[in-house]
């Protein structure tokens, strides 16, 4: 299929690796022009100056970009150019208002947009073992779905447009309960005169298992936080939970609790650290 990626950062640039190792022809385009010419020195395929240039005629454009302007200004862009009855998916994360404006947008140009925020981190990414949640046309979805299995173990399609935004603030606002229930899990743990590695071993074969447990805890206790979701990137996918909350009269305390905690990461000069940097605070 002739597919185009616009947006090679952590998350696009394997993305899109695993959709040219499923064949299919692949354009690409960055805003720094460097990073998708490094991608076609490794994959192949071309790179546009332009986004409208790597979407001219593809079938399906996948976008992996920063926040709801971004995406505005890319399918603007874009759809002019795309195959008749051409297909977004867009990776990012947004708000789900976005991506319902998009898709009336798309549907006015007789092409399709499916929300697709996904889980799993770099690592996912890299393993092609993203989780995706979907909102849009169940036909344009039943069309995009094999493509995006190159890169993703799991895709569901949760309803209309915006749906698929909905759904990651859900996976959000489950990380951010269980990161901060980790981090004071290890302070107590360390205050308590355990051996904070020894304490995770007892524990996370029962109730307490998860997966940042399983991956997380061992570099928390090491005071290490250069893995995968910045604090940066949660705090705005925690303001976009929390604007909507606001419309849909959701009560998300703790939510916002742990949003305000990020931010004392940030003044700690932790912006790019991982969100499992929520320990540092309660041992500074």
């Amino acid at each position: 299929m002739r597919v185009a990626f616009v947006g090679l950062g952590v998350m696009g640039f394997p993305m899109a690796g695993h959709l040219a190792k499923a064949g299919h022809e692949v354009a690409v385009f960055n805003r720094s022009p460097e990073k998708a010419q490094r991608w076609t020195s490794v994959h192949g395929g071309q790179a546009g100056a332009t986004a409208a240039q790597a979407a001219q005629g593809a079938e399906i454009v996948f976008l992996c970009v920063g926040d709801d302007d971004d995406v505005r200004g890319v399918v603007t862009a874009i759809l002019p150019v795309m195959a008749p009855g051409g297909i977004i998916v867009d990776h990012t994360t947004t708000s789900a208002k976005v991506a319902r404006e998009m898709a009336a947008l798309a549907a006015e140009d007789g092409r399709w947009f499916v929300d697709a925020p996904v889980s799993g981190g770099q690592a996912g990414a890299e393993n092609g073992q993203l989780t995706v949640m979907c909102g849009g046309d169940g036909g344009a979805y039943a069309r995009a779905e094999p493509v995006i299995g190159a890169f993703a173990k799991a895709s569901r399609l949760m309803g209309g447009p915006g749906a698929g935004q909905l759904t990651k603030m859900v996976n959000q606002i489950c990380i951010a309960g269980i990161v901060q229930g980790l981090a004071e899990g290890m302070h107590f743990a360390k205050r308590a005169g355990l051996d904070p590695l020894e304490a995770a071993a007892a524990i996370s074969k029962g109730a307490a298992q998860s997966w940042q447990m399983d991956n997380r805890w061992g570099t928390m206790a090491q005071g290490e936080f250069d893995f995968g979701f910045a604090v940066d990137w949660m705090r705005k996918d925690l303001g976009l939970v929390l604007d909507e909350a606001q419309a849909n009269g959701a009560k998300l305390d703790m939510t916002a609790l742990v949003d305000g905690y990020y931010a004392e990461i940030q003044a700690m000069g932790g912006s790019r650290w991982d969100t499992s940097s929520l320990v540092a605070r309660l041992e500074k």
